[in-house]
This record gives structure tokens, C-alpha cells and sequence, in this order.
């Protein structure tokens, strides 16, 4: 009696795949990447909403500065007096709320206060404190319709630093200062605020 003897092809026949390590690992790699992608998100969009109060601050801490030169140039306050209170001027120091010039014209000063309603158009309302208020367009995009909002500056606070500077053998310049606005706020459900600054030297000659 003849035995037949099997022959296997040369195809092997263990079929090769991906082990369950394997796809592990690749699942583990795809979520570090979904998740870098999603915090890029949200902090493009966290930055996106802040853009509104920036600009505000920004403009602030301009105008501030702009109207302390003004004041400098027309001679409605003298040089001695472009100082904090602290140091015999009349720029309060530490930080306030942005409120309405006083009688000088000035923001920052002694004089300063509260924002009448009726020139603002912000109801007392939803401004108890009086502090700098503005009018936003509302869902139309269109300022001055009946769908605008108003957007109370609560938030803010501002501080005006001025500082003698020095001559190169280190005695204090009394020809020349340094006046820095800072503009802050902070933003709800934050705890850190946002800080814009503005800093010029202003000289005794005009």
C-alpha cells in the first residue's frame, strides 16, 4: 500500500495583521493629536472674546496719555503739577475706576466722577457705579437702532504712574518725566487680568 505525503504550498500560513498593542499605541497617538488640536481651538477662541476689551483698554491707556500732553501743552496744569499725589501732583495714585473728568478736565485726578446717565444713555440701572459706560450695536450690527446694547466698563481700572528720570551721573532730571498708564481688566470667571500699557517721557519745554 502506497503512503501520499502532503505537500503544503510555500504560502505561509500564519496571515499577518495588526496586534491589539498595536493599535493601541496608534489610538494613543491620535488623541494627543485631537487634543493639541482642541486646545489651539480654545485658546483661538478664548482670544477671539477678549479682542473687544483689548481694544477697549488700549484706547483707554492712548487717550489717558494723550490728554496729559494736551494738558501739558495748553498750560492748563504746569509741569510740577504732572505728578501722582504722593509725589506733590495731582494724579491719584494706585488703581481707579474709569470715571468721568471733574471740573480740570483731566482722568485720573482728584476731581473725577461719576458718569451722568443722562449724557451717556447708560441707564443708572445697569450702572449703579457711574463708571465709564459704552453703546454697542446689537444684533442688527447697526449702532443707534433699537436693539443696541451698553457695555459698562465695571471691570476696568486704570493707574497713572509718573516718575522722575535720571541724568547720566544719576541726579533726578527735573526737566524730564516718565508717565506710564496702565489700563487693566479682568475678565469673568478669570482670575489673572489683562494689563495694557502706555509709557512716554515728558519734558518741561514744549
Amino acid at each position: 500500500m502506497m503512503k501520499r505525503k502532503r505537500v503544503q504550498s510555500g504560502r505561509g500560513q500564519r496571515e499577518a495583521g495588526f496586534s491589539l498593542i498595536e493599535v493601541l499605541f496608534a489610538t494613543v497617538i491620535l488623541m494627543v493629536g485631537l487634543l493639541a488640536m482642541l486646545a489651539t481651538f480654545a485658546y483661538a477662541l478664548a482670544t477671539t472674546q477678549s479682542v473687544q476689551e483689548d481694544q477697549i483698554a488700549k484706547q483707554t491707556a492712548e487717550d489717558t496719555l494723550e490728554n496729559i500732553f494736551t494738558a501739558r501743552d495748553t498750560q492748563q496744569i504746569s509741569f510740577a503739577q504732572i505728578a501722582n499725589v504722593s509725589g506733590g501732583g495731582i494724579f491719584v495714585d494706585g488703581l481707579t475706576n474709569l470715571q468721568d473728568t471733574g471740573p480740570d478736565g483731566l482722568a485720573g485726578t482728584g476731581d473725577d466722577i461719576a458718569f451722568n446717565p443722562a449724557t451717556t444713555g447708560c441707564p443708572a440701572t445697569i450702572n449703579p457705579l457711574g463708571v465709564q459706560c459704552i453703546k454697542l450695536p446689537g444684533p442688527d450690527g447697526i449702532l443707534g437702532t433699537a436693539d443696541d446694547s451698553y457695555m459698562v466698563l465695571s471691570n476696568f481700572q486704570r493707574s497713572i504712574v509718573i516718575a522722575n528720570t535720571l541724568n547720566p551721573d544719576g541726579t533726578p532730571n527735573p526737566n524730564l518725566k516718565q508717565v506710564t498708564v496702565n489700563v487693566q481688566y479682568i475678565r469673568p470667571g478669570q482670575r489673572v487680568p489683562r494689563t495694557y500699557t502706555v509709557n512716554a517721557l515728558m519734558s518741561v519745554f514744549r
